[in-house]
């Protein structure tokens, strides 16, 4: 929906600051209360959900003119979700939506940043956000004679990712994941060099109708390979291909899993064993795009009742993020023998953001560090040697910051400790 259509999420926002914690009874000491990155960094009300839904109101009125700190704050958010996840713990309303259409809107009113621009314009001339990738996108499965599925029937498409691609060191997880996966006898292929850019990062950015030519050009190679499923080890990609190519009515029958669903699928039927210990004390790290914006698009036609206590025709059921990826990356780390699992406070629909989100990175990456670094500091509280995620974007930003903090902390993507195990 347009951004004019959110207003009465904006009217019934009444300031209460739910926005910026987690629930108060989850809450286990203060300083692991914050859920909000930009308003626990900056301290200012403008820079959480409850200052973004004024904006957006009067942006809307036309009462609020654009001007570089007006863009600064509107960009200044990993778009992680966690504020819309907090606020509807008691409210029935809609935070990110109306924060993301402030943006969409930015785009289209040509208020944009230079950096964000560049990023993708580069999807549109090489189907990645990455600028200057040198490796062909499907360069990382050279040698593992895997199907190409523009040339061959299969059941299962493995999409890398803009990440995993065009970053060597990253080449691994890929290679693992298509191992496993072709280990359990699984009917897997790749779409190599025609694999392209997914999308989501721009749509997070506001560059909406790019993120639509992408999902459109994606899902017509999609469709014409027959695959039924597609299994990603990216929580961005899987956000975009699970949850917003089916908001936009694009992803039809696709049946859409996170690695670490599959994985706990063929470990409880037998397919793959973890056999071999891996002496190892961890902490999980959930991704957003895989946790709280991870849940399934819900579908709904119909009107609000215009009455005091907010009533919808027919009844509207509200993506909360409690139904998002959780429980499999912790089955298939439970599998493992030898290994220790110890939870971090914020967790699973409450998680502290990576900080990589929202084009943060690339427009204000001291920002990024700084949301990363909260992060480490909480998994380091837990007595854990190493922090195990999901996703690359994740894995990334982790282990450039612990690199130049220097300390012990080891980063791993649960498909690495998998593959060690079996």
């Amino acid at each position: 929906m347009p951004l004019k259509d959110y207003v009465r999420e904006t009217e019934i926002c009444c300031g209460c600051s739910c926005c910026k914690f987690i629930p108060l009874e989850k809450i286990k000491e203060y300083k692991h209360s914050y859920v909000c990155p930009s308003i626990a960094k900056y301290n200012f009300n403008t820079y959480a959900a409850f200052g973004r839904l004024a904006f957006a109101k009067n942006l809307v009125d036309k009462t609020l003119e654009y001007s570089d700190k007006v863009l600064e704050v509107i960009y200044n958010c990993q778009m992680c979700g966690a504020c819309d996840t907090s606020c509807k713990y008691a409210m029935d309303m809609d935070v990110l939506e109306p924060i993301n259409e402030t943006r969409i809107k930015c785009v289209e009113d040509g208020q944009t940043l230079p950096v964000l621009d560049k990023l993708v314009a580069s999807m549109r001339k090489q189907g990645t956000m990455l600028p200057g990738a040198k490796a062909k996108r499907g360069q990382w499965a050279e040698g593992l004679g895997v199907k190409d599925i523009t040339k061959e029937k299969v059941q299962v498409l493995f999409h890398a990712g803009c990440r995993i691609s065009y970053n060597k060191d990253m080449w691994k997880l890929a290679q693992a994941s298509v191992k496993l996966l072709k280990k359990a006898g699984v009917d897997v292929g790749i779409a190599g060099d025609n694999e392209s850019c997914c999308g989501g990062r721009a749509y997070q950015m506001g560059y909406r109708e790019d993120f639509l030519n992408q999902a459109k050009k994606n899902m017509e190679m999609i469709k014409k390979s027959g695959v039924k499923t597609l299994v990603t080890g990216c929580a961005d990609c899987y956000n975009a291909f699970k949850v917003l190519y089916d908001k936009f009515d694009l992803k039809g029958s696709l049946e859409v899993l996170h690695t670490t669903e599959y994985f706990a699928r063929l470990i409880k039927d037998g397919k793959l064993k973890p056999t071999k210990k891996v002496a190892l004390k961890v902490t999980y790290h959930d991704p957003c795009r895989l946790g709280r914006l991870g849940e399934s698009w819900i579908h709904w036609k119909g009107k609000e009742i215009p009455e005091p206590v907010r009533l919808f025709n027919p009844p509207r059921e509200f993506m909360r993020g409690t139904n998002g990826i959780y429980e499999p990356p912790r089955d298939v780390l439970k599998s493992i023998p030898g290994l220790k699992l110890v939870e971090m406070d914020r967790i699973k629909e409450y998680a502290w953001c990576c900080g990589s989100g929202g084009g943060v990175s690339e427009t204000n990456h001291e920002f990024a560090k700084w949301t990363a670094n909260e992060r480490i500091t909480e998994a380091e509280s837990t007595g854990a040697e190493a922090i195990v995620t999901a996703c690359p974007w994740c894995e990334s930003i982790f282990g450039d910051t612990i690199k130049a903090k220097g300390n012990a902390l080891k980063v791993y993507d649960i498909v690495e400790i998998l593959e060690k195990s079996i």
